[in-house]
């Protein structure tokens, strides 16, 4: 492997991910007026429930897909279903999430492109953002013809491999990538530089909703009524100005 191999996939991912956590823990700290997720909503409803729902089902599908993907060694699943099955499982169940994101994200980046409104109140960065999410799907979806081409799922398992090495500061991740076409290599590229930007843009927004999941699961908050002990034929007075 040349030494851009070994910077972009042995010591890359430890840099994105580094600025992902302390960056992401510095601007809670410093800058939480700054921690949403921007909404264009009130300027133009128009096409941004659909552009938004069918890219955040994709995404999360996807960001699940390959995590869980990736990082589950070998071992785990293989008495239940085999390397080449599992590839096609994701060829196929990826390939519907990628379509629906890719079309909400085209959808997003036409809408903040073409209505002036919306335009002059983004940000760079909300552009880039975008920008990037549609490359980085599009690569996605192309990267489905050079896996159908290899259905043993031998280069599923390579890119697994380089993934469960790095998360385990093992030696060895970049040699995994031997052999793997530059599709793959920008793909994951650009999936790591989203991690490198995420606390400068309004991809925080993502922590607050894993925090609101903590709702779902804590116990119930019991809210009683005060009362308040009154006469019999006493009324409580009323402030001043006080409607019936």
């Amino acid at each position: 492997m040349n030494t851009l191999d070994t910077f972009l996939f042995g010591l890359y991912p430890y840099i994105c991910l580094s600025v992902f956590f302390l960056g992401s823990l510095l601007r809670f700290d410093r800058d939480q007026y700054t921690w949403k997720s921007d909404s264009s909503q009130l300027l133009k409803v128009g096409q941004l429930r659909l552009g938004s729902n069918l890219f955040h089902i994709g995404v999360l599908f996807l960001f699940f897909g390959h995590f869980f993907g990736m990082l589950t060694p070998h071992f785990a699943y293989e008495h239940f279903i085999d390397a080449g099955t599992k590839q096609k499982l994701a060829m196929i169940a990826g390939g519907v999430a990628g379509v629906l994101a890719f079309i909400g994200v085209t959808v997003l980046l036409h809408r903040r492109l073409s209505e002036p409104r919306i335009r002059a109140t983004s940000k760079t960065s909300d552009i880039v953002l975008l920008a990037v999410f549609w490359l980085q799907l599009a690569l996605g979806l192309a990267s489905l013809p050079l896996s159908a081409q290899h259905l043993d799922g031998s280069v599923m398992m390579q890119l697994a491999e380089w993934g469960q090495r790095i998360v385990t500061f093992r030696t060895g991740a970049v040699e995994m990538l031997a052999g793997v076409s530059w599709v793959f290599k920008l793909h994951m590229f650009l999936g790591m530089t989203l991690f490198l930007i995420f606390p400068f843009t309004r991809l925080v927004h993502v922590w607050s909703g894993f925090g609101a999941a903590a709702y779902l699961i804590r116990p119930y908050q019991v809210v009683r009524a005060r009362r308040l002990n009154v006469p019999a034929g006493h009324n409580l007075p009323r402030r001043p100005g006080a409607g019936v």
